[in-house]
């Protein structure tokens, strides 16, 4: 049972050799010319005006939440439609009730003004 896991054993041990290496001989054959302006924070080009660790706005973070729903009905639907000859009827119907819930949720969002941006 465990030999079935030994490939992929394998594929990691190497992986983990080849970018351990490859990131030492970068490190030790590379250029290293340090200097301020390479050192300092870089911002879209130009100098940072703001603290770091400023306050984002709630609407940053409900979409960024609504993002993440819709990714996650990507990866539902997904298998969904390979089996959805198997699953029949039924399997329709509840998707149709997944994809309605998204749906509703989605246009109490957009009426709540949570996709507006001033």
């Amino acid at each position: 049972m465990l030999g079935n896991y030994l490939p992929i054993l394998i594929f990691m041990t190497v992986s983990l050799l080849m970018g351990s290496v490859l990131i030492i001989l970068g490190k030790i054959l590379g250029p290293s010319r340090p200097d301020a302006e390479k050192n300092s924070p870089y911002e879209c080009g130009f100098e940072a005006f703001e603290d770091s660790r400023m306050k984002f706005d709630v609407r940053y973070y409900l979409v960024a939440i609504l993002f993440i729903i819709f990714d996650l009905e990507i990866a539902f639907l997904f298998p969904w439609a390979i089996v959805l000859d198997q699953i029949g009827t039924f399997g329709l119907l509840a998707m149709a009730v997944f994809l309605g819930v998204l749906v509703i949720g989605f246009i109490f969002e957009w009426k709540k003004g949570a996709l507006e941006w001033e």
